[in-house]
Parts: structure tokens; sequence; C-alpha cells
């Protein structure tokens, strides 16, 4: 029974649930460190973010160009102020009268809203039963949806300030990353030996390329629907839509989810202007959102991620449940990674299982 792969498995799980459970028992002796972890991890991702979207352009120009290294560090960092000057000149003005624009009319923006669910409300005896049944059972959950997005838009916040104040260390991480980056795995795999310095040295390499391909990835995806859904808003002639495509900008970063949420702003604007924009702003999302799963994702994400959708859908959900927002924007990467390494121990474990029946 010692051999059975059920029984091994078993005692696997209980001796990690025994590890958690001492570690969590001892927290006292590991909370400074995570206080310094907590303290460096907005600028280490940040920086993080930066070097794989311009890892890329680092390539060309050392291996193409022969520029040196820190000729190439020096031209990422002249291209990056110029994209930085040239948004702040052509797009921060636009962008500041639509948000200026956007706090002026917040007073008449909820006027309007309030004037439709007042209209639904007194209404409501006059929709058929199923259409009365949903709204009463959207009323009744309406306190606990205000509760979810005020924590959720708290912790938001929160994250943005704690990440400004410490907007000074992302270009030392960054800087450092685009400097040592090709020395931080060889630290790790010359710790071991032989085989198993050659295994360790090959997971870190397919590590390394998952999170290379998401970051990429992720930000194609992400510019590519905001750059459709700005075509789109400005075409049917959406308030705010540079605000909106921005906002979606980020959002998209969610897998799956993050457009959805992107399209709830919008569609509340355009329904306050007109409930005809609205159906076009719904129009719009679908194609865009069609567009994304057929075509965009499906050639971007395919080569650095292999994972069902359902998967991701149920991992954003467990990690947001666990670790709030950076549990939603973090969890799909995190699994892509556990299941390299799994994958990784488990192809060694075969391998070893195979040269031993062959001394056999």
């Amino acid at each position: 029974m010692l051999n059975k792969r059920w029984f091994q498995l078993g005692i696997g799980v209980l001796i990690a649930i025994l590890i958690i459970k001492f570690f969590l028992e001892i927290d006292h002796i590991f909370k400074p460190l995570g206080i310094i972890l907590g303290a460096i991890f907005v600028p280490l991702l940040a920086g993080g973010i930066l070097f794989y979207i311009t890892e890329p352009l680092q390539r060309l120009l050392e291996k193409k160009l022969r520029f040196p290294r820190w000729g190439s560090i020096l031209a990422i960092i002249i291209v990056l102020i110029g994209v930085i000057f040239v948004a702040v000149s052509w797009v921060a003005p636009y962008l500041t009268k639509q948000i200026t624009l956007l706090i002026n009319n917040i007073p008449w923006l909820f006027k309007e809203v309030t004037n439709q669910v007042n209209f639904v409300l007194n209404n409501r005896e006059n929709f058929p039963e199923q259409v009365t049944k949903a709204i009463n059972d959207f009323l009744a959950s309406l306190q606990d949806v205000a509760v979810v997005t005020s924590k959720f838009v708290v912790d938001l916040i929160s994250a943005l300030i704690n990440g400004a104040l410490l907007l000074i260390l992302i270009p030392f991480f960054y800087i450092f990353m685009l400097k040592d980056h090709e020395k931080f795995r060889p630290k790790v795999y010359n710790v071991f030996s032989g085989s198993t310095r050659e295994w360790v040295k090959d997971t870190l390499e397919d590590i390394n390329d998952v999170v290379r391909g998401y970051v990429q990835g992720q930000m194609l995806v992400s510019a590519i629907l905001a750059t459709l859904m700005f075509i789109g808003y400005s075409i049917i002639g959406l308030d705010y839509a540079l605000l909106l495509c921005v906002l979606a900008f980020f959002l998209n970063m969610v897998p799956f989810i993050g457009p959805w949420l992107a399209f709830i702003p919008a569609f509340f604007i355009g329904l306050v202007n007109d409930p005809m924009q609205a159906l076009w702003v719904c129009i719009i999302t679908l194609l865009v959102n069609q567009i994304d799963s057929n075509f965009v994702t499906p050639n971007v994400m395919s080569k650095s991620l292999d994972v069902h959708p359902l998967t991701v859908i149920t991992v954003i959900l467990a990690a947001g449940n666990i670790a709030g927002f950076v549990g939603i924007l973090l969890g799909v990467p995190i699994y892509a990674v556990i299941k390299v390494v799994v994958i990784s121990i488990y192809d060694r474990r075969k391998k070893i299982k195979t040269y031993a029946k062959e001394d056999v």
C-alpha cells in the first residue's frame, strides 16, 4: 500500500496541511518578513512588468544591433521618456478635460440615475412577473453588492496610494533587472549539480517563458481591446470615450472578467445620455469581446498559457476571495507558474522511474 500513488498523494497533502498550520501558528515570527515583502512588492511588480515589456527591445538592441549592456539600458530609458512625453503632451490634456467634465457632471449623472431607478420602482407592478421578481431580488441584494463594491474600491484606492508612495523605487528595480536579469537564474541552479542542476535550470527557463509570455501577451491584448473600444465609442459619440478606454486598458489585464468590468461604467454613461446609445455600447462590447475570444487572445496568448477558460475564471474568483484585487491581478500567472513546476516535477519523476527500470 505504501507504493500506491493515491496513498503517497494523501500523505503529501496531509504534510502540506500540517506545514501550513505550523506557519500560521507562528506567524509572529514571519510578520517582519511579511512587512518587508509588502513594502517592496509594488515596485518589484511594476519593475518586473516594465522589464518584460521592454525585454524584446533590449534583445533586439544587444543581439541584432550589437549594443553594449549600458547602451541598451540608456536607449530603453530614452525611449520610455519619449513615450511618456508624447503621452503627456498629446493625451493628457484631452484626458484631463474629460476627467474635469466628468467631475462637473457627477451631480447630473447621479440625478439621472436616480430618476431611472425611481421610474423602474414606481412602475414595477406593470412589468411581467419575472421582471418584477428579478427587480425585487436585485434590490434585496443591493446592499451586499454595495458593500462588496465599496470594499473593492477602497482596496484599489489604497493600493494606488501605496504604489504612488513607493513610485520612486520602481526605476531602481527596473534598471537592476535590465542590468542583471541574466544573473538571477544561474545563482539558483548553480547551487545544485549534475542532472538536478539541469532540471532546475530548465524549470526556471520554463517559468521565465511563461511569465514573459503572459505579461507581454496580456499587455498587447489590453492595448488592442482598448483601441477597438475607443474606435467604437468615438463612432457612437459616447462621452468620456478616452477616459473609459484608459480604464478598460488596465481592467482588461484581468482575463475574462476585466472587459465586463470596463463595460459597466460605459453602459451607465450611455444609458444616462440615451438608451439607444447604451444599446450601442452593449453591441460594441459584445463585438470587441467576440473579436478578442476568437482572434486576439487565441493568437497572442496560446503560446504563453495553456489554461482552460473555466480554470481561469475559477482561479480569478478564488484568488480574489483570498487576496482581493492583488489576487485577481496575479492569480492566473501564479497558477500558470505552479502548473509549470508541477508538470516539471512529474516529468522528472517519470524519467527517474524510466532510468531505474533500465538499470534493473
